[in-house]
């Protein structure tokens, strides 16, 4: 889904204006964002849970020529599911 379609969605179900949604998909967006940065985790009760892991420097090799190269260490949001998404899902 892209943006316009989640807030067409969103407007639809909240029965709110496409403008109030645009905003409150915008606010919701710059929330996770901060709370991500910071290197908080956002639990959603019945969706999932966000966090930030950090990943360790390593090396890897270029497929194409198979030199090594060195991979930096950085942060990464994972995203794990809650039960009710994975039954609804599945």
């Amino acid at each position: 889904m892209k943006k316009s379609e989640i807030v067409d969605a969103i407007s639809e179900k909240a029965g709110l204006t496409k403008s109030d949604a645009s905003k409150a998909y915008d606010a919701l967006i710059e929330v996770f964002t901060e709370e991500l940065k910071k290197g908080n985790k956002i639990s959603i009760v019945g969706f999932g849970t966000f966090a930030v892991s950090e990943r360790a420097a390593r090396e890897g090799r270029n497929p194409r020529t198979g030199e090594t190269v060195q991979i930096a260490a950085r942060r990464a949001v994972t995203f794990k599911p809650g039960a009710a998404l994975k039954e609804a899902v599945n």
